[in-house]
């Protein structure tokens, strides 16, 4: 166990990119097992020699910035699916409305009938069926 942390000394470790390559990796495999595309095992061995070398790093600056480029592209993906997943959650309770002014979602309680909803946002008023 001492061996494996003073070996980590000073290297970058991993981070969200890694598990993204890491699980890209895993998903290829299972396509290339099932289509039986054997081309695409240099592709997924490429990936994780990618992953390792991040992993082994001792560049920590520019893997630092390369996990925040990919953060910024993935943290919009990641927050709609996560909301996609909740409204799911919610759909034998709550009804989700799109602001007609703001486009901003709304969410109101299931079977009220005809009601009348103010968007908390721009006080825009509107009229749907719950």
């Amino acid at each position: 166990m001492n061996f494996l942390r003073r070996f980590m000394a000073g290297r970058y470790g991993s981070d969200q990119l890694n598990n993204a390559l890491l699980l890209l990796a895993i998903v290829l495999m299972v396509i290339e097992w099932v289509m039986k595309w054997n081309w695409m095992s240099m592709f997924i061995l490429a990936l994780f020699i990618l992953c390792y070398f991040r992993m082994f790093s001792r560049n920590i600056q520019a893997r630092y910035a390369e996990n925040q480029k990919f953060l910024q592209k993935w943290g919009p993906v990641s927050r709609r699916l996560h909301n996609a997943v909740l409204r799911f959650q919610d759909r034998k309770t709550h009804r989700y409305f799109k602001c007609p002014n703001c486009h901003k979602r709304l969410r109101v309680p299931k079977g009220r009938g005809k009601i009348t909803i103010t968007c908390p946002h721009c006080r825009t008023q509107f009229v749907r069926k719950s």
